[in-house]
């Protein structure tokens, strides 16, 4: 008989992962939302770790673990409650390292090695993981949402737009990765062909050509390897195939804007961070 618990578990991480905001701030203690989504699904964790949820977010998610009965406080360990703030860097100190734009997780950060960094403060989830990479410190976190906290300063629908950000990030990154792989592989396979077409003169020759070709061989295979584990650990990011018309016209607009935004400063140029 198959156990019917995987499935109820992966049921039970969905509707938790759709309450959580999406900030994927790792404040929880766990490497995004959906890990920790996953965690408490299989009781591992509890439901109030998430700061920006705040309050309110762990009575949502008690609500679905059947933990009505008592609603446990925030733990402390993870951080306290707050506005949301954004991230703001000042050009005066930001000497273009591009640490910020890695460390982001909804690709919120813009600019070009050696150059000044922008924020898209409309995509910024205000996760503050940008801030310990500066080397230079010049990266504030300024709240916006006055008095306003957890559930009461974010919206469903900007957790919505910032989840489909994140895994269209992971999934840029898993592409790139892939063709990185991909040139690594097609430039080892010309050299083996290069090495095998050698005549070599004599046995020292030979026995180095042997090498040489075994070498680039186990690259060639640690390549194929690299390959097949990425392709069993998931065939692609969640959430991106079925992102909602409105959603997704966010998306290609702000993407838009991020790229422009990008060329500007690789040229030179004043970003204009504020036209839409």
């Amino acid at each position: 008989m198959v156990s019917l618990v995987p499935t109820l578990t992966t049921s039970l991480a969905d509707r938790l992962e759709n309450l959580l905001p999406q900030t994927q701030c790792t404040k929880c203690g766990y490497n995004g939302c959906r890990p920790y989504a996953e965690a408490m699904a299989s009781g591992e964790a509890l439901p109030n770790r998430c700061p920006p949820g705040g309050v309110e977010g762990v009575r949502r998610l008690s609500d679905v673990l059947g933990r009505t009965g008592e609603l446990l406080p925030l733990d402390p360990a993870n951080g306290i409650e707050q506005p949301r703030a954004v991230a703001v860097i000042d050009p005066e100190r930001c000497i273009g390292c591009t640490l910020c734009i890695q460390a982001c997780p909804v690709d919120a950060i813009v600019g070009a090695p050696k150059a000044m960094h922008t924020v898209l403060e409309d995509w910024c989830t205000g996760c503050d993981l940008c801030v310990p990479p500066c080397p230079v410190d010049c990266i504030d976190m300024i709240p916006i949402t006055g008095e306003r906290t957890g559930w009461d300063a974010w919206s469903q629908a900007q957790a919505d737009v910032a989840r489909d950000r994140y895994d269209f990030r992971n999934a840029r990154l898993k592409r790139e990765q892939a063709e990185n792989e991909a040139r690594l592989a097609a430039k080892a396979a010309a050299k083996l062909v290069a090495v095998s077409a050698e005549q070599p003169a004599d046995d020292a020759e030979r026995a180095a050509q042997a090498r040489k070709k075994a070498i680039i061989q186990a690259a060639i295979e640690r390549a194929r390897q690299k390959q097949a584990e990425m392709a069993v650990r998931g065939q692609g990011p969640r959430n991106v195939t079925d992102v909602p018309a409105d959603v997704q016209a966010q998306i290609d607009e702000a993407e838009a804007r991020r790229k422009r935004i990008a060329d500007q400063i690789e040229h030179g140029a004043k970003p204009d961070a504020d036209k839409p």
